[in-house]
């Protein structure tokens, strides 16, 4: 077993990919407001936390499986395909992997979405798992937002 790796997760979602997109982009401000239990609070530390070299300051809430603080920065963002990729820069999930990156892009399909997510990721020792509990988060993160935006567009 490798210190590096990749891990990739496709979920199916009912929500449009425009709106989903939206969504994942007002992450700053959705996130902690409609998932306290999993997000406590998003800063933005540098640019305006959804552009390339913006830096953001995540703080967790009990639902977090890993970290309670990561710091991550935005590397890139392709709106025409709805992808954007992030680095992990600080916090205590490099205590687990030398790098993390990781990859989100939202695809339209059949008038919802298909949300594709990929994790790179360096560990720091052979003893450390695979970070599926990671893409596992993002997952059920995925899910959530779903359900959160389903729930808006009935009310």
């Amino acid at each position: 077993m490798g210190l590096s790796g990749v891990l990739h997760v496709e979920v199916e979602v009912k929500s449009p990919a425009e709106k989903f997109w939206v969504a994942l982009g007002d992450g700053i401000n959705l996130f902690p407001k409609a998932f306290p239990n999993d997000y406590k609070t998003i800063q933005v530390l540098a640019g305006d936390g959804n552009a390339p070299g913006s830096i953001r300051l995540i703080t967790y809430g009990e639902g977090s499986p890993l970290v309670k603080i990561s710091a991550e920065r935005i590397e890139a963002v392709d709106l025409e395909n709805k992808s954007m990729s992030y680095s992990i820069i600080g916090g205590e999930m490099l205590e687990y992997y030398k790098t993390f990156k990781g990859t989100i892009t939202v695809i339209p399909k059949d008038g919802g979405s298909l949300l594709k997510w990929s994790g790179e990721f360096e560990k720091t020792s052979h003893e450390i798992d695979d970070p599926h509990v990671i893409k596992d988060f993002a997952v059920k993160n995925f899910k959530e937002i779903d359900e959160y935006l389903l729930k808006q567009s009935i009310a």
